[in-house]
């Protein structure tokens, strides 16, 4: 916390899913830092985990643009003080705007300002909305305060973005570049066998994956667990195939990242980070490992010169 914070135990409060936290999101969590920082207030990040849809509509989770972990990383590193992670349950669905209010922004949270985007809906059936926090702020001494929204950019559009392909877009929106994170397993080996040694990583539930595809971007280890020293804060450029692998049959979808030029790495059991920078092509069914062997090539000369620049 900064020093300029007073011992008033108030704050100034930001609230959303802010799943990809985009720019967009990143607008309104910056207001709420500035205002916080202007009236010596701590600023607080109020997100939600699981996704709200889930929870109301069970099977409608939309893919999921971070990892709550990387989603808290991302909101700290625009300078608020505390994120807080609520957990969603049917018993919050029900709750009514008024009630989330006094219990959670007045009462845990001492709301003195409530920052959000224009399209803000909260409680029972979304009942609440802007007017509605602008009239509860009123009744209990808080300011509502509302951000206008950047151009067009929604976590909708980032995943439709996502899912044709559009790594430009929907990097533009995101304002960095889109990753899936996941745990490196065993695979078939076979990027090995034709000397291009892939981690092949295992997303969670719900993960937004890019459409089928090669792609360049980078590979980093995340610092969990027992990460080899060696390994800790590097980021390596990378070949990523996305999909089937439609040459060799019955391999179901994947995610697969090659360290340019590294055949050395261990990575097995470890988190991962892939990161897109952008996609090179479409998948192909090749009729010989020749064939395929060549078009691998001609992809990591095309990656390696992407992420150079």
């Amino acid at each position: 916390m900064g020093s300029n914070v007073q011992d008033s135990g108030r704050s100034v409060v930001t609230v959303g899913v802010f799943d990809g936290v985009h720019r967009g999101h990143r607008a309104v969590v910056e207001r709420a830092v500035e205002l916080a920082r202007e009236r010596g207030l701590r600023s607080v990040a109020l997100t939600f985990e699981p996704h709200p849809d889930e929870v109301v509509r069970p099977g409608s989770h939309p893919a999921r643009l971070t990892t709550p972990a990387h989603r808290a990383e991302l909101l700290a590193g625009l300078g608020v003080d505390e994120v807080i992670v609520l957990p969603f349950t049917l018993d919050l669905s029900r709750t009514a705007p008024e009630e989330f209010v006094e219990t959670v922004l007045v009462d845990r949270l001492r709301a003195a300002a409530v920052v959000v985007g224009e399209g803000f809906r909260f409680g029972h059936g979304a009942a609440g909305d802007l007017a509605v926090l602008r009239m509860l702020g009123d009744k209990h001494d808080f300011a509502a305060v509302a951000v206008p929204a950047v151009a067009e950019i929604s976590s909708t559009a980032v995943r439709e973005a996502l899912v044709a392909g559009d790594i430009e877009a929907a990097t533009a929106a995101l304002g960095r570049p889109h990753r899936v994170e996941g745990v490196v397993v065993r695979g078939y080996q076979r990027g090995r066998q034709l000397g291009f040694p892939t981690a092949n990583v295992e997303t969670p539930p719900h993960t937004a994956i890019p459409a089928d595809g090669v792609y360049a971007g980078w590979l980093r280890c995340i610092p969990v667990g027992n990460l080899p020293a060696a390994y800790d804060g590097v980021r390596w450029p990378a070949a990523i195939s996305v999909g089937t692998n439609p040459t060799f049959e019955g391999v179901p979808r994947t995610v697969e990242a090659y360290a340019l030029d590294r055949d050395d790495l261990e990575l097995y059991g470890t988190h991962v980070a892939v990161e897109f920078a952008a996609r090179l092509r479409g998948n192909t069914r090749f009729d010989s490992i020749e064939a395929l062997v060549a078009q691998i090539n001609a992809d990591v000369d095309e990656a390696r010169r992407i992420t150079a620049g």
